[in-house]
């Protein structure tokens, strides 16, 4: 699983590796087939290595990994070290990639194991949706910090949920289950959760203010 398909820099959307649960290798191979750029967070380094992934820079604060250091030393490795406290690593290698020009970033191992960590990492891609395309997954969702207009072509019945962040005002959709026209949602009180395509063919999801995500989602039945 160490190689990366032969693309230029810049013309696929690069990886980052955050340190939450890990993904199926099945998936973490495909990412890595077409990703011309791997971002590791520092807490993920040990099992990344034991992976055996080609990684192109590692970032974070470096102070409780010394022996992952040691065993990247002398790898053809960018190591940026970034102490700043007021961020996450996650916020810390998205901007980086930003600096750097990228367009798009895949994003794994970012969900699972600690709760609160999950919940900020998936609520901070907000915050760059303007800057740069995002894409959180895992095993079972696809996250996207959602644009005011968003259009995709789905399959009947594909699981579509739609999740504020703060409140997000004048919703209007289109080839849902359950279609919004001109309605509010605020978290905690007003969701979307769990809607889906109604037919196939194309969703279109348009909204005036606010920050929201869009969950694809695969249920899980043990």
């Amino acid at each position: 699983m160490s190689s990366h398909h032969i693309v230029r820099e810049g013309q696929e959307p690069a990886l980052i590796i955050a340190n939450g649960e890990a993904c199926s290798t099945e998936l973490l191979g495909q990412l890595l087939e077409w990703s011309p750029f791997v971002v590791v967070l520092d807490g993920a380094i040990k099992r990344v290595l034991e992976l055996g992934i080609k990684i192109d820079v590692l970032l974070g604060d470096f102070d409780s990994h010394d022996q992952a250091l040691t065993q990247v030393a002398h790898m053809p490795i960018e190591l940026m070290h970034t102490p700043d406290q007021n961020k996450t690593d996650l916020q810390k290698a998205i901007e980086f990639l930003i600096e750097r020009k990228f367009e798009a970033v895949n994003i794994i191992w970012a969900t699972g194991r600690r709760a609160d960590h999950s919940l900020t990492n998936m609520t901070d891609l907000v915050r760059y949706k303007n800057q740069i395309n995002l894409v959180m997954l895992d095993d079972y969702s696809r996250i996207i910090p959602l644009k005011n207009t968003f259009k995709k072509v789905y399959n009947k019945g594909d699981i579509i949920s739609l999740m504020p962040i703060g409140t997000v005002g004048g919703i209007v959709t289109s080839g849902l289950k359950y279609n919004l026209h001109d309605e509010e949602m605020r978290i905690g009180y007003r969701g979307g959760s769990s809607n889906e395509a109604e037919a196939d063919g194309l969703v279109t999801i348009q909204y005036n203010e606010g920050d929201m995500l869009l969950m694809e989602c695969i249920d899980f039945n043990g």
